[in-house]
């Protein structure tokens, strides 16, 4: 069942939009209780809040506001006959930005779901495909210079996300806060 938009999008605005695979709660605090007892010490990252963690899918940017329902109508489409993906915890990694626990796709559903989604956003012309292989993630930390990090991913056991979301990307000085535009439930 479609849940109804959190945010009103119109006119000639440009808004910054990703697709994601919201986590459960009880996931979602398990992960903020990692960076609290993993990251508290390290000095010069930004640990991201608790309201932005999630698996991105695809990151589409600055996108006018008439593009929203297209991308709404391609992520439902690709989320109707969806199997809700098993994700489990595999390793942490660095980039030249941010910090992720990097999951295992089993059976490979967050996969199969990903590629429906670029296969309809590439043919919107909303989205182009990077040229590395999708990687499932959550961003649990950003840095100006990198930490290095050797840690152990946190033990959350399976992640099983029900639904994939439309999000608003807002910028603030804080940092980057994430409004739901809609969500739709995995397997329709």
């Amino acid at each position: 069942m479609r849940a109804p938009p959190t945010v009103s999008v119109g006119g000639r605005e440009r808004l910054r939009l990703f697709i994601a695979l919201p986590l459960p709660p009880a996931v979602v605090g398990a992960l903020e209780r990692w960076q609290r007892e993993t990251l508290a010490s390290v000095r010069g990252v930004r640990v991201v809040p608790r309201p932005n963690l999630h698996v991105t899918v695809a990151f589409l940017g600055a996108r006018p506001a008439t593009d929203v329902g297209p991308i709404s109508e391609a992520m439902r489409d690709s989320a109707a006959r969806a199997d809700p993906p098993v994700l489990t915890p595999s390793r942490y990694r660095e980039t030249r930005s941010v910090g992720m626990v990097v999951l295992d796709d089993e059976g490979g559903h967050a996969t199969r779901l990903a590629a429906k989604l670029f296969r309809r956003l590439e043919r919107l012309g909303v989205y182009e495909r990077e040229r590395r292989e999708w990687l499932p993630h959550v961003t649990v930390l950003r840095f100006r210079e990198r930490p290095r990090l050797v840690l152990e991913p946190p033990a959350l056991g399976a992640v099983s996300p029900s639904e994939v979301a439309l999000y608003h990307s807002v910028l603030r000085r804080d940092g980057a806060q994430y409004e739901v535009v809609e969500s739709v439930a995995l397997g329709g």
